[in-house]
């Protein structure tokens, strides 16, 4: 297995076998050195045997070859969630020193509880590019500026010359990494660009880490006053943007997913669409978690969507068809309960693109299909 580690150090690292006649890779992670356990992953995890008598540590995964992911190196107890905070290939939790591809999550710098985050990237052979979020030449770029109004801070994008009034909005939840990592910027700059949705006004709302889940949650009392009260009222008096409804998009990723699709249907009169990235519609996990009705069973927006009146609003909806892990304990995974999310609002009428891409439950995967949840809510539309 030492000649294992000598291969990867010489290829690079992890090792990828050619593509069968199903479409799948062998994906062999490699590392060296001294540690009582070691596994690798991100939001689906794998165990690597120590080959006896050295100190080489493998495993080999069998993947879809469209796969795009990222992953780390973790020493931690078993399922410990903590990427490494640094890009170097030292500490509990590192990056692969193999692999000179990398991500980084860089932290809020307005935010204390914030940290920046770095991982390995995983891109293999038939994964789709990354075409919408990488700086085109020729394509104008817009303008992003930052706003601290009473509730929080927020950054507002404009497009590139256009400044009338009346136009469509979006408002971005985890807007700090929305506009950094993500490139959510670059992506409207190029698909208004191309013509393929309208010019837009993008309101990036930024939060605090270490109250995220509370923050976001679909009954978040601080999330819906701001946003309502505050916000919406603020973008219309300082930038002009729609006062209808069916104009206003919300957007998250993950816990953020679940509380725009909440917002939205808490308050159809400010926003008619949605786009959610794998949204944690498992919601609540924990009986402390539960709303004011008392009801702590999972997937509770679900219920609440049977229960109550359609409301006018249009939805995208994406999850990774690798998300089957369960995060939470007593918690359905994250692909079944947005397909169940989407089989409830189908059910009531509402419409609903759908979509699984190829991969986890990760922000570089919600990078490139964003620009499909926009072209979705916007593409096509007059404004």
């Amino acid at each position: 297995m030492v000649d294992l580690w000598e291969q990867a150090s010489r290829k690079g690292a992890p090792l990828v076998s050619p593509v069968d006649v199903r479409g799948l890779v062998e994906v062999t992670f490699v590392w060296r050195g001294e540690a009582e356990f070691t596994e690798v992953g991100w939001a689906e995890r794998h165990v690597l045997q120590r080959e006896p008598g050295t100190d080489v540590w493998h495993v080999t995964v069998r993947l879809p070859a469209n796969v795009r992911t990222v992953y780390y190196f973790s020493h931690l107890a078993p399922g410990t969630w903590r990427p490494p905070r640094t890009n170097g290939p030292e500490g509990d939790t590192h990056l692969d020193p193999l692999n000179a591809e990398q991500v980084y999550f860089p932290a809020n710098p307005s935010d204390p509880s914030d940290h920046d985050g770095w991982a390995s990237l995983l891109t293999l052979p038939h994964a789709a590019p990354e075409s919408w979020s990488l700086p085109q030449p020729g394509v104008p770029q817009g303008t992003t500026e930052p706003a601290t109004l009473d509730g929080g801070r927020v950054a507002v994008y404009r497009p590139a010359g256009d400044r009338s009034a009346g136009l469509p909005a979006i408002v971005i939840l985890d807007g700090y990494l929305g506009r950094t990592m993500m490139r959510m910027p670059t992506t409207l700059d190029n698909l208004i660009a191309a013509g393929r949705i309208p010019p837009l006004v993008a309101i990036f709302v930024d939060g605090g880490d270490a109250t995220r889940a509370a923050d976001l949650s679909p009954t978040s009392g601080w999330l819906s006053a701001f946003i309502e009260r505050e916000l919406m009222p603020w973008a219309r008096r300082k930038h002009g943007i729609s006062p209808y409804a069916h104009d206003i998009a919300i957007a998250g990723c993950s816990f953020g997913g679940l509380a725009a699709a909440g917002l939205a249907l808490r308050a159809p009169h400010v926003f008619g669409a949605v786009i959610s990235h794998s949204g944690s519609f498992w919601w609540p996990a924990r009986a402390e978690d539960a709303p004011a009705s008392g009801e702590s069973e999972p997937e509770w927006l679900t219920r609440e969507v049977l229960r109550g009146p359609r409301r006018d609003v249009r939805f995208y909806l994406d999850v990774g068809d690798r998300e089957t892990a369960v995060f939470t304990e007593g918690t359905p995974d994250q692909r079944s309960v947005n397909r169940r999310f989407r089989d409830a609002l189908r059910a009531k009428g509402y419409p609903v693109t759908y979509a699984e891409y190829a991969g986890d439950h990760d922000y570089l995967n919600w990078r490139n299909t964003f620009a499909d949840g926009l072209i979705a809510i916007y593409g096509g539309r007059q404004v």
